[in-house]
Parts: C-alpha cells; sequence; structure tokens
C-alpha cells in the first residue's frame, strides 16, 4: 500500500476535483496537474477552460490522455504532488482508442506503477456504479471497467474519499 496515494471517487458535479486540488495545495508541495481530458468539442473545451481558470497558476500542466502511468513514471518525485484528472476520461480515451489492447495494456501499466512513485499522488474519478445498467455495449464496459479499476486502486491506496454534495465521506484511511 502506497502511504502517499488517494482515491477521489464522486458524481458529476459532486466537488470531487475542488476537494482533490485543495489536498494537493495543503501538501505544501509543488504540484503537477495531470489532466486527462480532451477537448474533441465547444462544451468539453470550455469545461477544460473553466478548470484551467480554477487552478493556481503556478501548478505545472502535464496533459496525457492515454499514456498515464509513463507520466506518473517521469513526473513523480519525493518532493511533489500529483493530482491525476480524472481516470474516467482517461478510461474512455483508452476504451475509444484506436488499438484493441489499449485499455488493458493501459490499466496493468498503471496498476504496476503505483507502488514504484515515490511522490504524493491524488487520483480522481467518476464513481458510476450507482445508476441502472446501461443499454449499450460500450457503455456497459465502460461502468464495469471503472468499478474494476476503483477496486483495483482501492486495494492499493493508503486514502479513498467519496465526495457527495462537496462533503467527503472517508471509505478508507490509515490516519488517526
Amino acid at each position: 500500500m502506497n502511504p502517499n496515494q488517494t482515491l477521489i471517487l464522486g458524481g458529476a458535479r459532486s466537488g470531487k476535483s475542488r476537494f482533490a486540488e485543495q489536498l494537493a495545495a495543503q501538501s505544501l508541495k509543488p504540484v503537477i496537474y495531470l489532466a486527462t481530458a480532451q477537448g474533441h468539442d465547444d462544451e468539453m473545451q470550455i469545461r477544460i477552460r473553466r478548470h484551467q481558470s480554477e487552478r493556481p497558476a503556478h501548478w505545472q500542466l502535464v496533459e496525457q490522455p492515454i499514456a498515464l502511468a509513463d507520466a506518473l513514471i517521469v513526473h513523480s518525485k519525493a518532493d511533489n504532488c500529483i493530482l491525476v484528472d480524472c481516470l474516467t476520461l482517461w478510461l474512455s480515451n483508452c476504451l475509444c482508442a484506436a488499438s484493441k489492447n489499449c485499455w488493458q495494456q493501459q490499466k496493468s501499466a498503471l496498476l504496476a506503477t503505483l507502488n514504484t512513485l515515490p511522490g504524493q499522488v491524488i487520483f480522481v474519478s467518476n464513481e458510476v456504479g450507482h445508476g441502472i445498467v446501461p443499454l449499450g455495449q460500450l457503455s456497459r464496459e465502460f461502468v464495469d471497467e471503472s468499478g474494476w479499476l476503483h477496486q483495483a486502486i482501492a486495494a492499493q491506496v493508503e486514502r479513498v474519499e467519496f465526495i457527495m454534495a462537496g462533503l467527503p465521506l472517508t471509505l478508507k484511511s490509515s490516519y488517526p
């Protein structure tokens, strides 16, 4: 279990990114914001710009939609904090990639990397398993894979928070 890693889950507009940003700021370390979003349409570009405007200007931005493990290996240092926002966009990017094996390869690489990272890492992800089972195959695969990913990461990190209405509910913590 890596004592420097936190998984933050929540629904859309739950406050999970804001909570993650507060944790990163409280670390008092240099922060690297590792963004997985891609601005393929106007609405997503607006979301990205809003997130950017709400973050401190001195935080370094790294954009990596697919090779998340590689980016973490390159940027994680003992004296920094990386905020990954978000895992479900990364999952979507991998599921929709041209390569059939993209998701399984990238997921395996991330899970193998978690215990090797020297710095603090905060992962943000959407909890999508509270709704009905979707009708389409890709949607069902997305829900299944995100649930399995969350379980695998939660097993390896020290802290897991669930955010609802801007309020954190600690699901796992080794803190007293």
